[in-house]
């Protein structure tokens, strides 16, 4: 398993290639900003057409995931659903391949700003999450410590060779971590812009997803964009 592991709070934890977060103790996996169903609701209100396979690619990688690490436990970051019809309109054959997934497992769903209500497939439906000395949120507070959250999709832009990159990547300093985006279609949030750079120290790292996830410090994100590239 090519996974970055870090510390955190005392605990070790490892980014996966995926974006996902597995916390090996207490046998814990945790994605972020799954947004299933996204192309449904595009076109349901009006926007463009995008190919509906974007709820089996995530939830394939999600597959994967589950099988590598083999959690009792299961925590989504928020914003799993593109909203609340994307959750209750959802094929068959999809909620099928969930409840497989959720089956002799703890599942917990944490509310976002995309799906602020109960979903009816299983599971616990939280607010936040907590299990000491972490605490998983959707969207993260000041302040806060130990936090786990998601939310603003992080990525960097990186340099290499003369190429800009432009990668997912998880936001790290000393009281918290900001996952990347899990889903298929998700945009994302340069990790320099001032939304993000308010929430963490100077000294925050990148965790750059690829392949191999790198730690990269975040000052090291020197090109700046002019705007952020999607919305959250």
């Amino acid at each position: 398993m090519n996974a970055l592991p870090f510390d955190f709070r005392g605990e070790t934890l490892h980014l996966l290639p995926s974006g996902a977060l597995h916390w090996p103790a207490p046998r814990t996996l945790c994605v972020a900003d799954l947004h299933l169903g996204k192309s449904e609701r595009m076109a349901r209100l009006g926007g463009p057409m995008l190919p509906p396979y974007e709820t089996e690619e995530t939830l394939t990688r999600l597959t994967q995931d589950i099988a590598l690490t083999d959690p009792a436990t299961v925590i989504c970051l928020g914003d799993s659903f593109d909203d609340m019809a994307a959750a209750q309109g959802l094929e068959t054959t999809m909620t099928d391949r969930l409840a497989s997934l959720m089956a002799g497992r703890s599942w917990v769903w944490v509310l976002g700003n995309h799906d602020p209500g109960p979903v009816n497939l299983g599971g616990s439906c939280r607010a936040e999450y907590r299990a000491d000395p972490l605490v998983f949120r959707h969207i993260a507070e000041p302040g806060a410590m130990g936090e786990i959250s998601g939310h603003y999709h992080p990525k960097a832009r990186i340099s290499l060779r003369g190429r800009s990159l432009s990668r997912r990547c998880a936001v790290v300093d000393a009281t918290r971590v900001i996952l990347p985006a899990y889903g298929a279609y998700t945009g994302g949030l340069f990790c320099d812009r001032p939304e993000l750079e308010r929430l963490v120290s100077s000294d925050a790292d990148m965790l750059v997803l690829g392949p191999s996830p790198i730690r990269l410090p975040l000052a090291s994100s020197s090109i700046r964009p002019a705007r952020r590239s999607s919305s959250t």
